[in-house]
């Protein structure tokens, strides 16, 4: 199976560059899996897509400001960090650029100096280790001095960073929002829960897999980096009533899907659990957890849009993403939905 096979053409100006003004206003596609049937929609009449009982899983992870600017110590260099992941108390994964101009015990400032980063290793791809210095509780620091890590493809400034966030995001550790939910409001969510479907909490904080692309040309070549997950007692229980009882289980998110699918391969059931995945969902796996997905439209290429073709078949997913394209949808991070049931 070849990367090839997942390129599709978009237009530039489809790429959405800022959030609309309304969360639930954004346009929805709603795409059957099986027969390839297509609806147009908007996105918070999700809700009559969705029947009491019903189970929809969305990701509580909350994006650090994680991107910093700042200077080397010794030159004044321009240097900017993308903190990826916490990895022992002070000491954090970074995406570093340039990173030729970094070597071991080299100090970087930012702000005024309320928060220095000294790296104590360099790996390869850009990924370094730094040791945070600073007085203070960081996440506080990070607020002041930090910018929302957008995509690459963005290249508006966020004007309010909480459209970068959901309404329900409440775990710190994200270097990428899990985009999908960024379409509900906390009113749209009432009223799903006063219809009757029942919406439980995982965690998963989205990490490094987000901003690289897939470079190799078979697809079964890609290595996928770890990212922490973690599922409640209250939200496994009830997952595993709604499997015993045949009732259906929407995964908001492909984040949402890998944390679910995740743990039902390795327990064969839904159990209270933490640990890390670097699990790789494309075309020919057989899904154990979900029976559909609230997403956005991906990237050409990418681990995201193959995840979606295994679920719904690349020949439905790439005639979708056309029809998309024609009916100009707005694409990526801050775009569209799509709904595949």
């Amino acid at each position: 199976m070849k990367t090839d096979d997942f390129d599709y053409d978009l237009p530039k100006e489809l790429i959405a560059q800022s959030p609309i003004s309304k969360r639930d206003d954004s346009r929805l596609m709603i795409l059957d899996k099986t027969t390839g049937e297509i609806k147009h929609e908007v996105f918070h009449n999700i809700i009559n897509y969705l029947n009491p009982e019903d189970v929809l899983v969305i990701n509580d992870t909350k994006v650090i400001p994680a991107r910093l600017i700042g200077m080397k110590s010794e030159t004044k260099a321009t240097i900017e960090l993308l903190l990826l992941k916490n990895l022992q108390e002070d000491i954090w994964e970074c995406l570093a650029k340039p990173v030729k101009r970094l070597k071991i015990g080299t100090i970087v400032e930012f702000g005024t100096g309320q928060l220095k980063a000294k790296v104590i290793q360099i790996l390869n791809d850009g990924i370094i280790h730094v040791q945070l210095l600073y007085q203070g509780i960081l996440m506080e620091i990070l607020d002041t001095l930090g910018q929302m890590p957008l995509p690459p493809y963005i290249h508006k400034q966020l004007q309010d960073k909480d459209r970068y966030q959901t309404v329900y995001a409440k775990n710190i550790g994200s270097a990428a929002a899990p985009t999908a939910g960024l379409h509900f409001t906390k009113e749209l969510l009432e009223q799903i829960k006063n219809k009757g479907i029942i919406i439980c909490k995982i965690t998963l904080h989205v990490g490094l897999g987000t901003f690289r692309p897939v470079v190799v040309k078979d697809v079964k070549d890609h290595k996928m980096h770890s990212e922490y997950y973690s599922m409640d007692q209250e939200c496994a229980d009830i997952l595993n009533k709604a499997k015993k009882e045949g009732r259906k289980i929407y995964a908001v998110g492909t984040t949402t899907t890998r944390t679910l699918e995740t743990i039902a391969t390795n327990y064969k059931t839904f159990k209270a659990v933490s640990g890390t995945t670097d699990i790789f969902i494309y075309p020919g796996y057989k899904f154990k957890a979900i029976d559909g997905l609230i997403t956005n439209f991906h990237l050409p290429k990418s681990t995201l849009l193959m995840l979606v073709s295994a679920l719904a078949s690349k020949d439905n997913i790439l005639k979708a993403y056309k029809v998309a394209v024609d009916k100009k949808y707005r694409f990526f991070s801050f775009g569209d939905a799509m709904f595949i049931k």
